[in-house]
């Protein structure tokens, strides 16, 4: 489709985004550029992958006359639509906005500002079939498996708020689990982010399907099947550690977060006994609330992806008081007051380099490594107590990115 197209992938990036990208437009046959405001060191892990393809790279900068001579400039995500460089463009694109274009079969899109992976995984567990795909801002993109549809294909795709952007189609099922305030470094207020949300169905056809939290007030105007943590008159509530659909019980779980993914399992028609049999053997995804191990009678909680303070109030709910928390990074422009409150119910707190560390207090020390941080918390800790990883803040300013930071909590525990 593509064949000596003159591609310009901007943002390699890390999240395997970009690469996939480049990969795909290589195997259509294109002229592949990739340029990265990130040096080779930086990128190496990405820079791997494409190993071998005839790609010609430009990194540490971006040069006007790469985005001048391209036809087409696929852009990750995380590039601000208002980036001066995509002004000189002739056309701008993304892998989900592609995928978009060229897919098969039925797609059921996920978006939210917390929730979206555990959401993704869940329905993939329900729906388990042939020709079911999961891709999008998982680290994998559906570019990856475009050519594998057909008709009777379902993909399941994880859409975040940059994804939502330049993307002027629906999917077939569209679902947002939940809208918090974030990425106001990135949107000029709550409303602009809320509004990029509620994209994911904005372009809907009548016979497509809207997957909505009623305890999300900004969305209970519009039409869609509902569901509730706290709510009973709606489709699908949670209620005593049990969920029900249209007032019958499905089935008997802790796991509120689980209400989008078993809502969409009864539309499209599955019946309560798997969804039952699946929930019960779900084991989470990981960098959320992850069970990394127990030293010295001390449990050690991997909750990285916890990247803004409503995640990480849930998580001293849920372990205080015997709580020894890792904590903060760098600040998207968010409120931190109601953190700081429950913060109190802390039993220790230890805070990471950053201007949400700031924020949150100003006169502890701050830890600039992951081993120190885990040392320290391991140090106080006391039989019986946990040692949690939720970070209610960004992680770039000493990490790769929040999974990184994960995995170097887990690197660290292990270490002890």
């Amino acid at each position: 489709m593509f064949k000596d197209q003159k591609i310009l992938i901007m943002g390699l990036g890390l999240h395997g985004g970009g690469a996939s990208s480049a990969k795909f437009f290589c195997s259509q046959g294109a002229k592949v550029t990739v340029t990265d405001l990130r040096d080779k060191v930086y990128l190496k892990e990405s820079l791997k992958k494409l190993e071998g393809l005839k790609i010609n790279y430009v990194l540490g900068r971006h040069r006007k006359k790469d985005f001048l001579a391209s036809d087409l400039v696929i852009k990750n995500p995380a590039v601000p639509n208002d980036s001066p460089y995509l002004k000189l463009a002739r056309k701008v694109e993304t892998d989900i906005s592609i995928f978009f274009k060229y897919a098969q079969g039925y797609i059921i899109g996920v978006t939210g500002t917390k929730g979206k992976t555990t959401t993704c995984h869940l329905i993939y567990q329900l729906l388990k079939r042939k020709n079911l795909f999961l891709g999008g801002n998982l680290g994998f993109s559906p570019l990856n498996f475009l050519f594998q549809l057909n008709s009777r294909s379902i993909t399941i795709l994880e859409l975040s708020s940059f994804a939502l952007e330049n993307l002027n189609q629906s999917p077939n099922l569209a679902i947002i689990t939940n809208i918090y305030p974030d990425h106001l470094d990135r949107y000029e207020n709550f409303r602009e982010y809320i509004k990029t949300k509620k994209r994911i169905f904005k372009f809907q056809k009548n016979d497509d399907l809207l997957i909505l939290d009623y305890d999300t007030f900004y969305l209970r105007k519009n039409n869609g099947y509902f569901f509730s943590e706290k709510n009973t008159k709606v489709d699908c509530y949670f209620k005593e550690n049990k969920i029900f659909y249209q007032g019958k019980k499905v089935c008997q779980t802790s796991l509120s977060n689980a209400l989008p993914a078993v809502l969409t399992a009864k539309l499209l028609g599955v019946s309560s006994l798997k969804i039952e049999q699946t929930i019960a053997n779900f084991k989470g995804v990981p960098h959320r609330q992850e069970s990394v191990a127990e030293k010295n009678k001390v449990k050690y909680i991997n909750d990285t992806a916890s990247t803004m303070p409503k995640s990480t109030i849930r998580a001293i709910k849920k372990f205080s008081p015997n709580l020894v928390l890792i904590a903060g990074g760098e600040d998207k422009g968010l409120d931190y007051r109601e953190m700081i409150r429950e913060i109190k119910k802390v039993k220790h707190l230890i805070l990471l380099k950053g201007s949400a560390s700031d924020k949150i207090n100003k006169s502890i020390k701050k830890f600039s490594s992951m081993e120190a941080a885990v040392k320290e918390a391991s140090r106080r800790a006391e039989a019986g107590d946990y040692v949690v990883l939720s970070p209610g803040a960004a992680s770039f300013n000493l990490f790769k990115n929040e999974f990184d930071r994960g995995d170097k909590f887990k690197k660290a525990v292990q270490g002890l």
